[in-house]
């Protein structure tokens, strides 16, 4: 990995990354390559499952037909659960 230096940090932005990763529990080293990469939208929260594509795409009437026809699953049938 490679490194770098940064010269002439003022003593406001100083004290604000050490707040900052006091905050976070973490090394200014390590805020300061979060905070960048953050800036420059390489920052990813998790791992993306593929799964987003879908969220949000059902129409009201849609999810309510599903919720209706799933609501089947959410009875509890009391024989199941004797000893």
């Amino acid at each position: 990995m490679k490194q770098l230096t940064i010269r002439r940090v003022s003593p406001e932005l100083d004290k604000a990354l050490v707040a900052e990763s006091r905050l976070r529990g973490e090394s200014v080293n390590q805020t300061v390559l979060d905070l960048l990469k953050q800036a420059l939208g390489l920052h990813r929260e998790g791992v993306d499952n593929g799964l987003g594509k879908f969220a949000g795409t059902w129409t009201e009437e849609e999810f309510f037909e599903f919720e209706k026809e799933t609501a089947f699953f959410e009875t509890i049938d009391p024989e199941l659960w004797k000893q």
